[in-house]
C-alpha cells in the first residue's frame, strides 16, 4: 500500500509540473487561435466602430484574426459581465467606454461584477469627448440658446442616450442639473438608435461619442454645438466646450479602453497592452482615430487602473450629488 501510494504522488507530482510548463507554453505560443473583443452595444456605434480599427491592427500585430462580437444590453453591463466570467486566458478581450466606470455610480449593488477587481486592465487606447448634437430644425446654434428653448418648453424638450447611467445619459442629466432646466430623458438601446432619432427630429438632442457623429455633423444632418470635455479637443479646435460657454467645470470624456477577465497571466497582459501601444502610434490607425475626433493614446496596465479608479471615484461622487437611481 505504502508503495502504490508512493508511486500515485509521484505521478500526481509528475502530472502537476507537466501541466505547469503546458501553461507556461501556452503562453508563450499566444496567441494561438483566433480572439475576440467583446463590446456591449450594437454595431454602428462610438465604441463599435473604433473597437474594429483597434481589432485589424492588432490582428496584424498578433498574428491571429482578432474579431468584434458585439453584445449589447443593459448599458454594456451585458457584454462586460461576459467578460468578467469568460476564460482568463486572453481570448476573450473587453473593448469599454466611460459607462464602465459610471454604471458602479448608477446601479450599485445590483451590478453583477466589480468594475475593476474582476477585470485585468489592459490600456486606454483613446480618450475623446461627448459631442452635443441638435436636429438641424432646432433653433439653437449655442448651449445658452439650447438652455433657453428648454426654460421655455419645460418638461417639452427630450435628450436620447444609449441607455440609463451612461455617457450619454449622464452628461445630459449634467448639463439638466447646470442649467437648472426640465428636459426628459429617452433611453435606447445604442447609440445608434438614439443618434437616428435626433436625425429624424423625434428627439432635439443628445450628447454622444464623436466617431458616430461627425459623419452626420459633416453631411449636415446635425448641428454641433459643444464637447463635453473641459478643453478643446485638438480634433475638433474650433468647437468650443459646454464648460467655456455657459457652464465651467462641465466634464464628460469618452474613454475607449480594453480589459482582460481578472487573473489572465501577466505576459499576456504585457503583451496585448504592448501590442495596442504599438497599434496607436501607427500613422495609419492615429489618422483613423482621429478622423473619428478621437485622440489615440495607449497606456500600461497599471495607468488604466489608476484612471479608471479616479474615474469611478469622480462619478460616484456626481451621481450622489444628482440624486440618480436606477428606477
Amino acid at each position: 500500500m505504502k508503495a502504490n501510494r508512493w508511486l500515485y504522488l509521484m505521478l500526481g507530482g509528475m502530472s502537476a509540473a507537466g501541466a505547469g510548463v503546458t501553461g507556461a507554453q501556452a503562453q508563450d505560443r499566444y496567441p494561438s487561435k483566433v480572439v475576440r473583443i467583446v463590446v456591449g452595444y450594437s454595431a454602428g456605434g462610438a465604441v463599435d466602430i473604433s473597437s474594429r480599427l483597434v481589432a485589424q491592427l492588432l490582428s496584424e500585430s498578433l498574428g491571429q484574426p482578432v474579431i468584434v462580437e458585439n453584445r449589447p444590453g443593459n448599458n454594456s453591463i451585458l457584454g462586460a459581465d461576459f467578460v468578467a466570467k469568460s476564460a482568463p486566458d486572453g481570448y476573450t478581450l473587453g473593448y469599454v467606454s466611460a459607462a464602465h466606470t459610471m454604471n458602479p455610480a448608477t446601479r450599485g449593488k445590483s451590478l453583477p461584477y466589480h468594475p475593476l477587481n474582476s477585470f485585468a486592465p489592459i490600456s486606454l487606447v483613446a480618450m475623446g469627448a461627448q459631442l452635443l448634437v441638435v436636429n438641424p430644425s432646432l433653433p439653437a446654434t449655442n448651449v445658452k440658446e439650447l438652455v433657453e428653448l428648454a426654460r421655455k418648453r419645460p418638461g417639452q424638450m427630450n435628450f436620447a442616450s444609449s441607455g440609463f447611467g451612461g455617457p450619454m445619459h449622464l452628461a445630459g442629466e449634467l448639463l439638466k442639473s447646470r442649467a437648472g432646466v426640465n428636459i426628459v430623458h429617452v433611453p435606447y438601446k445604442g447609440g445608434g438608435q438614439a443618434l437616428n432619432d435626433v436625425i429624424s427630429g423625434q428627439v432635439e438632442f443628445c450628447f454622444i461619442g464623436a466617431p458616430v457623429a461627425m459623419p452626420q455633423v459633416r453631411a449636415g444632418r446635425l448641428r454641433l454645438l459643444a464637447v463635453s470635455t473641459p478643453k478643446r479637443m485638438s480634433t475638433l479646435p474650433d468647437v468650443p466646450t459646454v464648460a467655456e460657454q455657459a457652464y465651467p467645470g462641465f466634464d464628460v470624456n469618452a474613454s475607449y479602453s480594453m480589459l482582460a477577465p481578472s487573473g489572465t497571466p501577466t505576459a499576456i497582459v504585457n503583451r496585448l497592452s504592448a501590442a495596442i501601444a504599438k497599434a496607436v502610434a501607427l500613422p495609419g490607425l492615429r489618422e483613423k482615430l482621429l478622423a473619428l475626433g478621437v485622440e489615440p493614446v495607449g497606456s500600461t496596465p497599471e495607468q488604466l487602473k489608476a484612471f479608471m479608479q479616479s474615474e469611478l471615484d469622480k462619478w460616484t461622487k456626481l451621481v450622489q450629488s444628482l440624486g440618480l437611481s436606477e428606477k
